[in-house]
């Protein structure tokens, strides 16, 4: 039965049988067949009775037919009518569209959709939208507002366009307004675009949008419909709440005004009514409450469309009138509001029937369930084998339909999808995939068809980076033969990705299970790794680089994210040993160059060497960006490879070193920087005798780690120092330290400057933690982890104030509110700003002046490829201070041999040193009294015998070399006290 009231049509619509005529201007018509689906435009009215269509023409309105009911002469079965403002559009059983932009009753298929199977179509007035099974939106028509959905600048078109940035959301519904347009995620995600003049798209405002745009006040409000109006919008939310937003000039909001609304706000006079549908004609809304049988109005009713006996405007909710008999007999399917009229289709109720009609699956998008599986799985050695490709083919190449198959839909938790939360059940996927990899003939069909696909990188919500979590689970149950290629698909297609979808897909990295995100770990690595040994091998090949340099990429991301989420998950599940294999390819072939080695190898072709040894050289420069897959040895000789070969020259006055040293690098040119440093003394600079550059910084720090010095402030036990938060120096002059400690990274020298870890993690832009205050001042440190521990009102009755004391002065952390204590609502706040103000704010000048200076003197590019720690440790050195390896390392060349009575009474005598005699002893050898980053075997040490000497000579060292030239001693004591005295001799060193 259909019941309809508001502006006067044609009695009974033409539908042949009897017409009642009931309470308040209320129509009813019992057509001889039952109708389907309907649909009310402004010029005509579409039914759809045992799958034929028929139209009739609205009474007054032009360009039409003579308003009697007409078919038109259609053979295909049809299912959905939707009305626009003067066209309509028709959907198929078989998801064919057809229209009738030409004429009212000539209605033709939609070619350019003819090779897709539509689920859904809609209207707006002057544009149209559909739904494909694969969750592809297309939309054709006027473009006057962006309502196409295409992005500013495009005109209108008559033949469907892919609207690209909704791929791989997966829709759950599409509705189309006056000029506004809007699609539904099946996680009640909610994006509108078009016409926005009273704030129909519910964003807030009422600027127009060319491209779908997420309204972000319905995210978690659980949206199951949408219903859009000519220039207002209705959304229904699991439950049964309705929220109105847009224009509210006729009072169609049922807000109890005549605003109008620019966010979407609840309908409060159909609070706890649990509305079951909501439906928008052009200036007045309709709701159904099927559970208490009441349909209910509001909104424009100047031509009785409210059906509520009054033709008046009305803004709050009101009761249609139907008589109370009808829902004895019938059931209400459908209510349909139009231009001017109101529809309600009612269905015969047999027995003990249930009123509500489950929903039609026929509007759904594809998705994967066990069911299918199963099936797909028996039908595999069938003859239905073909038709289970296509369905396998139609799943996985949409990354909609897999973004909408693993739903975690227990308590509805899929409805609070965000850039938080991915809203997939994971073990769901294990299971779903591991049920697909018991049959291969079904995983090859799955992969050949991933391989192809194509995976969003600009998707307009979240839900369509679902996909990018889901293919390295479906990796893992690949057979060993198809995860490259897989792989380098993922790869590609998350590197191309847009920065604000990058950073919710790290997001959701981080807060993936832990198998799973190690499960991703150990992908990217073993094939990173196997494409870099492959490289290593294979030679010259750019496609290769290209495919490593994305996996390598993809790799690094992951790495950041597990630095601040994963703690089990370490730096040594990243690392790739064969990266060195790289290195000493690089190192040989450049060997090889430089010994004309080529001229006997390579048949005098220089030139194929020197390209191989470029793509090797590039290859690797590209790698070095990706930290976290160099070891430590391989970072090192990375470093000492790139470094450049030209020199730097200061000339200093042994009185005046620092002074001088400051006074030269003012001057200097930042490209001159770079390259290697050579240091004179002016007293000597006529024998242009160079300066060992380990004796030079040794030296030059020492003088500015003196107290008197002024540049720094020493924590309690004089161990560590940082910057002070009132300098007593000149800002310039940090700059200058900046640069010396560039010019020693560069250098490749160590020394002591003991700065806390804080000061490295803020040169590589790492956020200084509570652990590095600890480190410099560890009771200040504790006494705040304390106050973190504080539970109950303890903090309360303390009456803390939010102030730190720091370098003599009391600062207030929160000036805006000064008098405020420490509670424990704000007390990890005010921790966070201690540690803030402390490590950051206080010596923000003065930082900054040393960061620009350290970047001035060495290359931020290498820099960067370490760790905070790795670069603590360069620069820094460390004190593993390992002697056996020391001695086992060591090489004697003249007259000595290990076996020399001389060299084993000098590793005797060495034995018996104290701990800082050794100590003193590595600086007069190398330069450096701290052990390199790599360890005591980075230290070459070489021994012979002191040319024309007596047992009155000390013992010399070159320690540009490591070379230790020993006299020829005749007795043990003769050389432990020539040695203690060579330690010892007014070189500035430690003192026993």
């Amino acid at each position: 039965m259909l019941c309809y009231w508001g502006a006067q049509v044609r009695e009974g619509f033409g539908l042949p049988d009897k017409v009642k005529h009931v309470n308040d201007g209320i129509i009813c018509v019992c057509p001889k067949s039952e109708i389907q689906e309907m649909s009310a435009g402004k010029c005509f009215v579409g039914f759809i009775r045992n799958g034929k269509v028929s139209v009739l023409k609205l009474r007054g309105e032009p360009n039409g037919h003579d308003g009697r009911l007409k078919s038109p002469s259609l053979k295909d079965s049809f299912r959905l009518i939707d009305c626009g403002e003067s066209a309509a559009v028709l959907l198929t059983h078989g998801g064919n569209v057809f229209t009738n932009m030409e004429s009212p009753l000539e209605y033709k298929p939609l070619k350019d959709l003819s090779n897709r199977h539509v689920i859904q179509i809609s209207c707006g007035d002057q544009h149209s939208m559909a739904l494909t099974q694969e969750g592809q939106v297309f939309v054709w028509g006027e473009n006057s507002h962006g309502q196409l959905g295409l992005g500013e600048g495009r005109s209108g078109s008559q033949t469907p366009q892919h609207v690209q940035c909704l791929d791989g959301v997966p829709l759950a519904q599409i509705s189309a307004g006056g000029d506004h347009s809007f699609v539904l995620s099946l996680s009640g995600v909610v994006l509108g675009w078009g016409k926005n003049s009273s704030g129909q798209l519910g964003l807030g405002d009422t600027t127009d949008r060319h491209v779908p745009t997420v309204v972000k006040s319905l995210n978690g409000k659980k949206t199951q419909f949408i219903s859009c109006g000519g220039e207002h919008t209705a959304t229904l939310s699991k439950g049964g709440t309705v929220f109105t937003f847009g224009s509210g000039v006729f009072g169609q909001l049922g807000h109890n005004s005549f605003k109008d609304e620019h966010l979407p706000r609840v309908v409060s006079e159909l609070w706890g009514s649990k509305v079951s549908q909501v439906t928008c004609g052009r200036h007045h809304t309709l709701v159904l409450v099927a559970s208490s049988k009441q349909i209910y109005s509001f909104g424009c009713g100047t031509q009785r469309q409210l059906g509520n006996g009054q033709m008046i405007n009305q803004s709050v909710p009101s009761p249609v009138h139907l008589p109370a008999e009808f829902y004895d007999e019938y059931a209400i399917g459908k209510v349909i509001a139009g231009e001017n009229h109101s529809f309600a289709l009612f269905y015969k109720v047999h027995g003990n029937e249930s009123t509500n009609l489950e929903p039609d699956q026929s509007r759904r998008i594809v998705t994967l369930d066990d069911k299918m599986i199963d099936q797909w799985v028996s039908e595999c050695d069938s003859n239905a084998w073909k038709t289970t490709q296509k369905k396998i083919s139609k799943v996985f190449s949409s990354a909609a339909c897999l973004n909408g198959s693993f739903l975690k839909t227990s308590c509805d938790e899929h409805f609070q999808t965000s850039a938080e939360f991915c809203g997939l059940d994971f073990d769901l996927v294990k299971k779903s995939f591991a049920k697909l990899a018991v049959n291969k003939r079904v995983m090859s069909k799955v992969v050949e068809t991933v391989g192809n696909a194509t995976l969003p990188t600009s998707p307009a919500s979240v839900e369509a980076l679902r996909v990018y979590l889901l293919l390295p689970e479906l990796i893992r149950v690949c057979q060993r033969q198809h995860r490259a290629k897989l792989l380098e698909v993922l790869a590609s297609n998350i590197v191309q990705l847009n920065s604000d979808a990058l950073k919710v897909l790290e997001t959701y990295w981080s807060k993936l299970p832990y198998d799973c995100l190690k499960g991703l770990v150990k992908l990217f690595r073993k094939e990173t790794s196997k494409s870099i040994g492959r490289i290593a091998v294979d030679g010259i090949n750019l496609n290769a680089r290209k495919r490593l340099e994305q996996l390598a990429q993809v790799l690094q991301m992951v790495y950041k994210v597990c630095c601040n989420a994963h703690n089990k998950i370490t730096k040594s599940h990243f690392i790739i040993n064969e990266i060195n294999d790289l290195l000493d390819t690089l190192q040989s072939i450049t060997e090889d160059l430089n010994n004309n080695w080529w001229l006997r190898n390579w048949n005098g072709n220089l030139q194929a060497l020197t390209d191989l040894e470029n793509y090797y050289d590039q290859t690797l420069k590209k790698l070095k960006s990706f930290q976290c897959i160099f070891n430590l040895e391989a970072k090192c000789r990375f470093m000492k490879n790139t470094l450049r070969q030209s020199c730097y020259q200061l000339v200093l006055r042994r009185t005046a070193l620092l002074d001088d040293c400051f006074r030269e690098l003012k001057k200097a040119i930042d490209q001159d920087l770079k390259g290697g440093l050579t240091v004179l003394y002016a007293e000597d600079v006529t024998y242009s005798s160079n300066v060992n550059r380990s004796d030079f910084f040794f030296n030059v720090f020492k003088e500015l780690r003196e107290l008197d010095s002024q540049f720094f402030m020493y924590n309690d036990n004089k161990t560590i120092f940082w910057f002070p938060s009132q300098p007593s120096v000149e800002k310039e002059k940090y700059l200058l330290l900046g640069i010396l400690c560039g010019l020693a990274f560069n250098n490749n020298c160590v020394v002591h400057l003991p700065f806390p870890l804080a000061l490295f993690k803020k040169l590589l832009n790492v956020k200084p933690t509570l652990q590095d205050l600890k480190e410099f001042d560890p009771v200040f440190g504790q006494s705040l982890e304390h106050v973190l521990n504080y539970s109950g009102d303890v903090l309360e009755e303390m009456e803390m104030p939010l102030t730190v004391t720091w370098d003599g002065r009391e600062v207030e952390l929160d000036p805006t509110n000064p008098g405020n204590i420490v509670t424990n609502s704000n007390k990890t706040e005010f921790v966070d700003n201690c540690v803030d103000y402390i490590l950051n704010k206080s010596v923000e000048d003065v930082f900054e002046e040393f960061k620009t200076g350290f970047f001035k003197g060495c290359d931020r590019d290498l820099v960067v490829m370490f760790e905070p720690e790795e670069l603590r440790g360069l620069l820094l050195g460390n004190e593993d201070y390992d002697w056996d390896i020391l001695k086992q390392n060591a090489t004697y060349e003249g007259l000595l041999s290990a076996e020399h009575l001389t060299v084993i009474s000098f590793w005797q005598v060495f034995e018996e040193l104290t701990s800082n005699q050794k100590k003193t002893f590595l600086l007069f050898l190398t330069g450096f009294e701290r052990v390199p980053i790599l360890g005591m075997s980075q230290v070459k040490m070489r021994v012979r015998n002191l040319l024309n000497s007596t047992e009155e000579h000390l013992p010399q060292a070159l320690t540009c070399h490591s070379l230790l030239e020993l006299p020829i001693h005749q007795s043990k004591a003769k050389l432990k006290e020539k040695l203690i005295e060579a330690l010892n001799h007014k070189r500035g060193f430690w003192e026993e």
